[in-house]
């Protein structure tokens, strides 16, 4: 029996503080970053591979409807665009090195529109939580705009991040659990090598 006084409940009472000490600490360093960037089974995929990203979930964001489905979503009408979250140990990978991520995972030059897929829900956005964040996504497309890397100017949209309302449960980790499936076969795996090729030194170890 425990009791209040007896030397296992008092190790288990220290063993609770102290797990809840470290796991306060961790947070502290635990960030979100919000991006839409086309279809975002690829998007999620591309970010998991990143040093320093502890979570992704995939959703709905940028829109007026509250919990969206993924078919209302998909008829344009509700502003929502499809979205990851990253949350992120900010002492591992920096926002500037998920904003370049970003930016080299998708082309920021299409106006609503990923390769095949179109609409206002395949926008390319970045949906920032603080002015700092802001300015470093203005500071970056203005750089790569002057370095003339693309034809045509950026139309990223530069907004701040409102709700975020997670997708159904079977788009999340969609292309780690479907990678022989059509669309992840020939769109989405020739995006992933090629940025892992460019990226090799801030990805996790396989």
């Amino acid at each position: 029996m425990i009791t209040r006084n007896s030397t296992l409940y008092n190790f288990l009472l220290f063993s609770i503080s102290l797990f809840s000490i470290v796991m306060a600490q961790e947070s502290k360093n635990h960030d979100k970053a919000f991006f839409a960037a086309g279809c975002f089974w690829g998007v999620e995929s591309t970010f998991q591979a990143l040093e320093g990203v502890i979570s992704t979930t995939v959703g709905y964001t940028g829109g007026k409807d509250k919990d969206p489905s993924y078919e209302v979503v998909c008829t344009g009408i509700t502003g929502h665009a499809e979205a990851v979250e990253v949350v992120y140990d900010a002492s591992v990978v920096s926002y500037e090195n998920l904003l370049n991520t970003f930016f080299e995972l998708h082309d920021p030059t299409t106006f609503n529109r990923q390769g095949p897929d179109v609409g206002t829900q395949y926008r390319s956005a970045i949906f920032y939580g603080n002015d700092n964040e802001k300015k470093l996504a203005e500071k970056i497309i203005n750089a790569i705009n002057e370095s003339g890397k693309f034809r045509t100017k950026i139309v990223t949209e530069v907004e701040p991040a409102t709700d975020f309302y997670n997708a159904e449960n079977y788009h999340q980790d969609y292309f780690k659990i479907n990678p022989t499936q059509a669309y992840c076969s020939y769109v989405i795996s020739p995006k992933v090598e090629k940025f892992k090729k460019v990226f090799s030194d801030i990805l996790k170890e396989q």
